[in-house]
């Protein structure tokens, strides 16, 4: 048991926890809508503090991050838990084991000290907090990465960007990237299919941002239901305001868990995203889950000079100097090694 941040006691030993934008209020032997944290006589508890239920070694393009320290890697690592109900989670086994498994809570238990022993011995460069939602973990990941720092180790974020200022602002200290999903441009949608609201989303993007943690968006392209040539250019309009040089990565859908009746996603409408990405006046935009096509790779925003060419999740070709185009040196985006 870990006494849980980000949390305020209110009267007859309720309290409100503040960690995501649900912001749940919570009485005394309940939990949140995560089922992760928990009201013990007036104190909130995070039942996953040091739980890990996934650890992995991933190449830092698997976030995707695309413009952060390319070809290197994260280990990641994650609890079970999120804070969102999506019907199309491709690690709901995960995500949503305590609302399955009648409020259990699993897991291997790790102090932050070994995380990050084990990071440093698989020659990681970052540690990455994701899999589920990591804003749920957020008090382990936070000590966590504040260890990892001492150690000179990165540390990222791959998440759905529900949050608090409170907590947009405690992870914007700790924080190197960020890869945050922006699921649709439709509070309908956030509302139908992932159980949550689609502005606090749009604020941390943009609050993580201008506390300068480097971003990444990426949008899941479901067929019938955010494809649409004016939904996504809406998006892309959204992330050209946050910045020309957010790398946005628009990735197939595959059907999963309980979103079986729709289609896989086109090819072509990937690239069609893609274009109208591009139209909009972002630097770099991104096809995701099709390996082999050039929607995989970095060019010059400039003079469209190749820079890094991808498959998958590898690099077969790093064609940057010191974070410039060799070519005309214009200045690319991004943390560069």
């Amino acid at each position: 048991m870990f006494e849980a941040r980000f949390y305020e006691k209110l009267e007859e030993h309720k309290v409100q926890c503040h960690l995501c934008a649900h912001e749940c209020k919570i009485d005394p032997g309940k939990r949140g809508l995560c089922h992760t944290r928990e009201n013990q006589d007036g104190t909130l508890y995070t039942l996953v503090y040091g739980k890990v239920i996934a650890e992995h070694i991933d190449p830092i393009e698997k976030k995707p991050l695309f413009h952060f320290l390319p070809g290197t890697r994260s280990y990641s690592i994650a609890t079970v838990g999120c804070n969102f109900m999506c019907l199309h989670c491709q690690n709901y086994d995960i995500s949503q084991y305590p609302r399955i498994h009648g409020g259990r809570v699993i897991g291997d238990e790790r102090e932050p000290e070994a995380i990050v022993a084990y990071a440093l011995a698989s020659h990681s460069a970052s540690i990455s907090y994701t899999y589920t939602e990591p804003t749920i973990f957020l008090e382990f990941a936070q000590d966590t990465a504040r260890l990892a720092r001492q150690q000179g180790l990165r540390n990222v974020f791959v998440s759905n960007g529900f949050m608090t200022e409170a907590s947009a602002t405690a992870l914007a200290e700790f924080i190197d990237g960020d890869n945050i999903d922006l699921k649709s441009f439709k509070d309908d949608f956030y509302r139908e299919v992932c159980k949550a609201r689609l502005q606090p989303v749009l604020d941390t993007i943009v609050r993580l941002k201008k506390a300068g943690v480097w971003i990444e968006v990426t949008t899941l392209v479901i067929p019938g239901h955010n494809d649409s040539e004016a939904e996504l250019t809406d998006i892309a309009q959204f992330i050209k305001s946050v910045g020309v040089g957010v790398p946005w990565h628009v990735s197939a859908f595959f059907p999963t868990f309980k979103m079986m009746d729709r289609p896989r996603t086109p090819v072509a409408t990937l690239m069609k995203a893609r274009e109208i990405g591009l139209k909009a006046g972002l630097r770099y935009v991104y096809t995701g889950n099709i390996p082999g096509n050039q929607g995989e790779n970095t060019y010059c925003y400039a003079c469209r000079e190749l820079l890094i060419e991808r498959l998958g999740y590898t690099i077969q070709r790093y064609n940057l100097k010191d974070g410039q185009c060799p070519k005309c040196q214009a200045p690319i985006d991004g943390v560069w090694k």
